[in-house]
């Protein structure tokens, strides 16, 4: 798949989803950058992955913490090829109990914490003529559920970034995506009710829940040259819910 020895920087990858995509990367020969603000999680995946990847503590709401996460990353490897901007929180509610406080906690991570990262990206890939970013979305960026208009706002929004700035750095030679999962069985589903997740999978053609280890496989496809003709798009991986 040409990943090896890139450069790849993943956020929320200390478990679940994040955790599945450093692994899938480390497997294809990247040089992989775990980063998080759970320190103990992923630098214990960082020890696993055995020489293949490093830790670095990133809160993705914070300027500050992502100026000082490129430059120790250029100082280590000299460059960023790949960034998957995969951290997100998932606080589903009815419009008339969604407060302030959760709503922000979403659009600052979800949603503020993508364009950062992209921004950051950005400049860091301009100097080596170019890279890939991978902004992981959801389902929810593609069609309307009830109780999670704040997270899906969010989402929403992810959807529209990716699209901008896949307009924007094509010219610097950097293609940028969106990746839309559907229910995927990792510690996220556990902010649903047992019969929501049941719904997730049953109404899906697919007949169940996805896993980490797919929509890794996903990622690692669009962060490769065998997607190189592939920018702004916007690529569902649900088991068919979004159909």
């Amino acid at each position: 798949m040409k990943l090896q020895n890139k450069v790849v920087l993943i956020t929320g990858a200390a478990r679940g989803q994040g955790a599945a995509e450093a692994k899938r990367f480390a497997a294809e020969g990247a040089k992989v950058v775990l980063a998080d603000v759970l320190d103990a999680e992923g630098e214990q995946l960082s020890r696993r992955l055995e020489g293949r990847a490093i830790y670095l503590h990133l809160d993705v709401t914070s300027d500050e913490s992502w100026e000082a996460a490129f430059a120790q990353i250029e100082r280590i490897h000299g460059r960023c090829d790949v960034l998957v901007n995969n951290a997100g929180i998932y606080r589903p509610a009815p419009i008339a109990e969604t407060t302030s406080k959760s709503a922000e906690a979403m659009f600052q991570v979800n949603q503020l914490g993508t364009l950062l990262g992209m921004k950051y990206a950005a400049e860091s890939m301009k100097k080596t003529g170019g890279g890939v970013i991978v902004n992981i979305s959801s389902i929810a960026g593609l069609r309307g559920f009830a109780n999670a208009i704040a997270y899906s706002g969010t989402k929403w929004a992810v959807r529209g970034m990716t699209k901008v700035a896949a307009a924007e750095l094509a010219q610097f030679g950097i293609r940028v995506n969106s990746v839309h999962p559907g229910f995927i069985a990792t510690d996220m589903l556990k902010e649903n009710t047992a019969e929501v997740n049941r719904i997730g999978a049953e109404a899906a053609p697919l007949k169940r829940h996805g896993t980490p280890e797919e929509v890794a496989n996903l990622v690692a496809f669009l962060a490769s040259e065998d997607s190189a003709f592939i920018t702004g798009a916007e690529v569902a991986i649900d088991g068919g819910w979004a159909i």
